[in-house]
């Protein structure tokens, strides 16, 4: 059975899906996107994500398409059509279609595009085990707080690292860690502290950093905002990374550093059982 996409207003099979050969995404990357976990049937953070997806769209002067409540209602259409349980939602914002040109026309429609993706996003063998990350300096242009469509330095990087045995890849720049190519870093340091970049124009918000940030809030766990060296993650006592596609993934080497005892840490995995009862599961789902 085919999925069910949504691409110029409508609900079609992927495979009658079509973007013009002219549409600025594909032209000039002159797009946004955003991706919201699906676990148990039910939106995660989305509230966050398509307040994300305003802001990335205001930055760069693209209408939003459709207003949030009928975006929610793609979604959820989304969503019921293709029988999603776990998994993924993904948007994307064109600027929309026009002659090439670097300068576009004044009062462009934009173009909006949604498809879901099953996946398991619970009890994976990264949460349970930990993943490697490598260390390369970071490819991207300055405003990475825009969530836009231009992933080549982060392709280009998460290549690099795989060719090296790593599973992922942490960014540096100036001599300190930026973010992973696809993910928030975190340490925590010998007291217990969790460390991860405060907002700026070299980052990009992370919308399960900031879910994170409310849970650890609600439980008296100390979350501070500021840059830390490649040096300080390695002598870390613990290390992971959050995202919607991976919410809590414990990260246990980075570059040729174990680090702790090289298994997730108690830490990190009490911010995922509190992550994952937040969203309606108990820690005992994370098999």
């Amino acid at each position: 059975m085919d999925r069910i996409v949504y691409v110029h207003g409508s609900f079609v099979p992927e495979k009658q899906a079509r973007i013009s050969l002219f549409d600025r995404g594909f032209l000039f990357g002159d797009a946004v996107y955003e991706v919201t976990a699906v676990i148990g049937g039910q939106l995660i953070d989305n509230d966050l994500h398509l307040a994300r997806l305003e802001r990335s769209l205001g930055a760069l002067d693209i209408p939003m398409p459709l207003s949030r409540r009928e975006i929610e209602t793609v979604q959820s259409v989304l969503l019921a059509r293709n029988g999603l349980t776990d998994g993924l939602i993904y948007l994307q914002v064109s600027r929309g279609e026009a002659d090439r040109d670097f300068l576009y026309p004044v009062g462009m429609r934009s173009t909006l595009i949604g498809f879901t993706q099953a996946r398991v996003l619970t009890g994976t063998k990264a949460q349970r085990e930990g993943i490697s990350v490598g260390l390369v300096a970071d490819p991207r242009w300055r405003r990475r707080d825009i969530k836009t469509t231009m992933l080549l330095g982060q392709v280009m990087a998460k290549q690099a690292a795989r060719a090296q045995g790593f599973d992922d890849v942490w960014l540096v720049e100036d001599g300190l860690v930026t973010e992973g190519a696809s993910a928030t870093a975190h340490i925590v340091t010998a007291d217990g502290r969790i460390l991860t970049r405060p907002p700026s124009q070299a980052t990009l918000p992370g919308c399960t950093q900031r879910a994170l940030a409310r849970l650890g809030a609600a439980h008296g766990i100390v979350i501070e905002e500021r840059a830390f060296t490649p040096e300080e993650a390695q002598a870390a006592a613990e290390a992971f990374q959050t995202s919607a596609s991976n919410p809590v993934s414990p990260v246990v080497r980075i570059g040729d550093r174990v680090i702790g005892d090289g298994r997730p840490g108690p830490l990190t995995r009490h911010l995922l059982a509190l992550y994952l009862e937040a969203a309606g599961l108990a820690a005992g789902d994370m098999r």
